[in-house]
């Protein structure tokens, strides 16, 4: 089985898209702050417009709020956490250290039949590396559970209530070694699950998040990223 989000179903009506290996980088004049957000395609939005991506979504509500932010985006469609740690370790961030870091890794561990173990034991060598890079402030780095894509249509055709049992069984475990880091954890699996009944927060491809669903991350992150710079 390929990787997820790396081609489509078979006779599928939508053609593939295929994203390269991306470090993105948006610098507003007079930069202050950095982020640094790590992923694999729901960090680079799979699928959605640049300017619809969570963490771009999340740089400019700051921006807006006279927050002046830069980011770094190192992400790509079909990443498990082992090819996420591979990139890091063989290319890293541009900065030693950013003032937030954001986490989101696992739905391709999960779907590609990867086991736990190893998603654990990956999971807390990125989440050491995620505070490392935010200057080993624990408050400055946000984790976002994975993301339920039983719900899509993609899903058609395979056992959705595995799925999302497994997504589950996932998130205990980053959501666990998060908080037993002092990170922050940021639910939004039982946002996207709400697309079973609201395909407007699916993008074109049946699978990935739309810009409206990423909207909402942003809205929940902007806040707590401003809560984390007063420390």
């Amino acid at each position: 089985m390929s990787a997820l989000f790396s081609c489509e179903k078979e006779n599928t009506a939508v053609p593939p898209v295929i994203t390269e290996d991306t470090t993105v980088v948006i610098k507003p004049k007079d930069t202050i702050r950095s982020y640094l957000a790590l992923g694999d395609s729901y960090t680079i939005g799979q699928s959605v417009l640049e300017e619809d991506r969570f963490p771009v979504q999340t740089v400019r509500l700051l921006i807006t709020d006279s927050i002046k932010f830069s980011s770094e985006i190192i992400a790509q469609t079909g990443w498990t956490t082992t090819n996420l740690l591979n990139r890091i370790n063989s290319k890293p961030p541009l900065k030693s250290s950013y003032d937030i870091v954001t986490l989101l890794i696992g739905v391709n561990n999960q779907y590609q039949g990867l086991s736990q173990d190893q998603y654990r034991t990956e999971f807390t060598t990125l989440l050491n590396k995620s505070i490392v890079f935010a200057g080993n402030k624990t408050n400055r780095v946000i984790v976002l559970s994975i993301p339920d894509y039983s719900v899509t249509p993609f899903a058609d055709g395979y056992n959705i209530s595995k799925i999302a049992a497994e997504i589950d069984s996932f998130n205990v475990i980053n959501k666990e070694i998060t908080l037993a880091a002092g990170v922050t954890y940021l639910d939004i699996t039982s946002s996207t699950r709400l697309a079973e009944n609201d395909d407007s927060l699916i993008a074109y491809d049946g699978l990935h998040p739309s810009g409206k669903e990423y909207a909402k991350w942003a809205i929940w992150l902007a806040p707590m990223i401003k809560d984390a710079l007063k420390n």
